[in-house]
């Protein structure tokens, strides 16, 4: 489930010319908020499980103690379905950020208008898709 080596560009329909930081909504903080904030944070410290585990259990407001006491139980739980990968997170879809996968699979941002956003795009080596559509083409 965890990728590898590869980049996602901003969707096609995205028209960001710059990046936006996604703001909570109505005080409480979105599944792009979160992302947000760890992958900012802490630069490819988490893998695609690491991470979607981590904003599950911020945006259900999991007690820390709960986690620690029930992690194995609720990441079980949490994985019994299959999880959208970054081509499917609001950052890359509506907020102009793309996602670099590390060779280890773990991940950082890049915003559009960034130098290193641009060094993924033009680097032939590394595997490019793009982020899925808001809307039907």
């Amino acid at each position: 489930m965890n990728p590898t080596d590869q980049f996602i560009e901003i969707a096609p329909d995205c028209a960001l010319k710059a990046a936006v930081v996604p703001q909570a909504k109505n005080g409480k903080p979105s599944i792009a908020t979160i992302e947000y904030e760890l992958l900012s944070s802490k630069p490819y410290g988490y893998t695609l499980e690491e991470l979607k585990f981590a904003t599950h259990v911020q945006h259900k407001q999991i007690p820390p103690a709960e986690v620690k006491s029930r992690r194995r139980q609720l990441w079980d739980e949490y994985f019994v379905k299959p999880c959208a990968c970054m081509r499917a997170s609001p950052l890359t879809k509506q907020y102009g950020w793309g996602a670099h996968y590390d060779a280890q699979g773990k991940i950082a941002i890049y915003p559009v208008e960034s130098k290193e956003y641009q060094r993924f795009v033009s680097d032939k080596s590394v595997k490019k898709f793009f982020a899925m559509r808001s809307k039907r083409a």
